[in-house]
């Protein structure tokens, strides 16, 4: 029989929550708990969810014995969630370095397709989508590098996520890092849990939209951005 990792008497998990919650924080399946993350944390971790997932796997009566092809899933599975499905929960912010408007930029600017990847929080199943970004910059707003916007886009959307919720949390650190005039989030995405489960409809995707500042105020600016970002291409 494959040999499960050896587990500590009192596993990480629970030394990790009790660090939240002496903390009074949340730990919601969408939210960041990288700061109550000790070194060394993450390997003991994955060695625990290795453990129980294998437990998970032979309830499903699979033979982990002798199937050559699941000897092995159950720390595939576990290092897939903590280090790239998951990522975002685990980790710190990328590093953005801000630059001041020195040009007194207050246009509208606009960020997008950027190709996004999740997993639906009620059932763990593949949310793949596009996010557009758009933002009427200030002489005080903080510009950053195009590329930055995909990067904190992947650690917001790296979690189990809610389509709802996660662009609001996108939107909220964008106003927070850039604090522009305005800013606008539109997200489509293709929901894998109506793929796969429930009524296995293929074609039907979920868009949503979040304005802030002049967006909310200016029904022309919002007009122009959602004409320029074009869903259909």
């Amino acid at each position: 029989m494959t040999a499960k990792p050896k587990l500590p008497s009192v596993a990480v998990s629970a030394e990790i929550r009790d660090r939240i919650k002496k903390a009074k924080h949340r730990f919601h399946a969408n939210d960041n708990i990288s700061t109550f993350i000790e070194p060394g944390d993450l390997d003991a971790l994955l060695d625990e969810v290795a453990g129980k997932m294998e437990g998970v796997l032979e309830s499903l009566v699979i033979d982990l014995d002798s199937d050559h092809n699941t000897r092995d899933t159950a720390r595939r599975v576990a290092k897939m969630y903590l280090t790239e499905v998951f990522r975002g929960r685990y980790v710190p912010p990328p590093s953005v370095t801000e630059f001041p408007n020195a040009a007194y930029l207050n246009e509208l600017m606009i960020v997008g397709p950027i190709t996004v990847r999740s997993a639906c929080s009620h059932h763990f199943c593949p949310i793949m989508g596009r996010v557009w970004i758009g933002l009427m910059p200030n002489e005080h707003s903080n510009l950053i590098g195009l590329s930055k916007y995909a990067r904190l886009a992947e650690w917001i959307m790296c979690r189990p996520q809610i389509q709802e919720e996660a662009i609001m949390q996108l939107a909220e650190m964008l106003m927070n890092k850039v604090t522009p005039d305005g800013l606008a989030v539109v997200m489509e995405a293709d929901h894998f849990c109506m793929h796969w489960r429930g009524v296995k409809d293929t074609g039907t995707k979920m868009i949503n939209s979040v304005m802030r500042g002049s967006f909310l105020k200016n029904p022309a600016l919002r007009r122009e951005f959602l004409s320029l970002i074009n869903l259909k291409n």
